[in-house]
This record gives C-alpha cells, structure tokens and sequence, in this order.
C-alpha cells in the first residue's frame, strides 16, 4: 500500500447509494471454463433484473480485458491481477448501490477467495457454470480450444493451464439440463431469497 495516502470521506454513502436504488447491492460472480455460457447467461440475467426494475452493471472478461486489463496477458501472475483488479472494481460499483454480473473465467480458488474478501462475504454469490470441459470444446465459440490444442495458445485454462472449480459455490448451473432462460432465473431466484434474510 502506498505511503501517505488518507481515504477521503464521502457525505452519500454506500447505503446512501443503495437506498436510493431502492435495492441491496451485490455482486453475482459467474466462473466456469472458456465457452461454458458464462457471458451469456450474465446477459440473460442482467435483462432479467432490469426488466424486474433493477439497476445493474455486467462487468464480462473480454470487455474488461479490452480496456482495463488490456496490459495483461494469461500467466498465472497476469490472470491473478486480472481477478484483482476486477474485485475491486466490481466493489466499487457496489458501492454506487449497483447489482453487479461479473463472467470471467476466474480458474482458481485463491483468487476467487480474495474476491469475496475484498468485496464481503455478504455480498458476493458464486455461481459456478458447469459445463464438462468436452461440451466447452464442442461449442468453441471463439475457436480458442481448437489453437489451444493445436499449441497456438499458451497457458489456456482447461488445457494445459488448470481451473480450480469451486468447492461450494452458492448456485451451480449445469448448462447440459438449463437453457439460458432457466439459468438465469435459478440466479435470480437464489439473490431474492437472500435480499428476504
């Protein structure tokens, strides 16, 4: 941490913010391999919440990777920064009162663990997408696991770098039995039973 530096208090607050909204923040993490159906089961649940009158943000590991990260690669070490930078982000627009979607690939548990600490345990709903490794091979919407395989692309998660899936996430979605539809109301589902604790 750098040396003096002192957090400036701000007079509207975090709750301030989220009253506002009419709504409790919280940040919905989606993990799971490359093709899994993170991102577009992120978009079906963020035009779920907003048609319910929500306010959120998607926060997706390509668009991030466009712009914030953009001077990251896929080492470990890079992907670690990445999961880092994109915590606190993601804590940030919590604090404006925001629901926020993250999809990235997130593979290990260390550092999906330090995103739960840096935006709060109360906060941060893990939600695994899981869907076999061969499936994800099968759809290959980017074309990626079929470089990975041919040794075009180095440290790929799944193939020769690893994915850590989670232990106990708070909701699992096989994409084998769920549509996008049924995925993502079994999210919103899960978040309104939590905003009634």
């Amino acid at each position: 941490m750098p040396k003096n530096l002192v957090a400036h208090l701000q007079t509207v607050d975090a709750e301030r913010r989220s009253a506002t909204k009419g709504q409790r923040p919280i940040v919905i993490w989606l993990t799971g391999l490359s093709g899994a159906g993170k991102s577009s089961i992120a978009n079906v649940l963020e035009l779920a919440l907003c048609n319910a009158g929500r306010h959120t943000y998607l926060l997706d590991g390509d668009n991030i990777r466009l712009g914030l990260c953009n001077d990251l690669g896929f080492s470990d070490a890079d992907r670690v920064e990445n999961i880092r930078r994109i915590s606190e982000v993601a804590k940030l627009f919590m604090d404006a009162g925001l629901i926020v979607i993250t999809a990235f690939i997130s593979p290990f548990l260390r550092d999906r663990a330090l995103a739960r600490e840096v935006i709060g345990e109360g906060n941060f709903v893990e939600v695994f997408i899981d869907t076999p490794l061969s499936e994800c091979e099968r759809r290959d919407p980017k074309g990626l696991y079929k470089k990975a395989r041919e040794g075009l692309i180095k440290n790929f998660t799944g193939i020769d770098s690893a994915y850590e899936a989670p232990l106990n996430p708070q909701v699992r979605i096989n994409t084998l039995e769920d549509d996008l539809e049924t995925a993502a109301q079994r999210i919103v589902d899960f978040i309104g039973k939590q905003s009634q604790k």
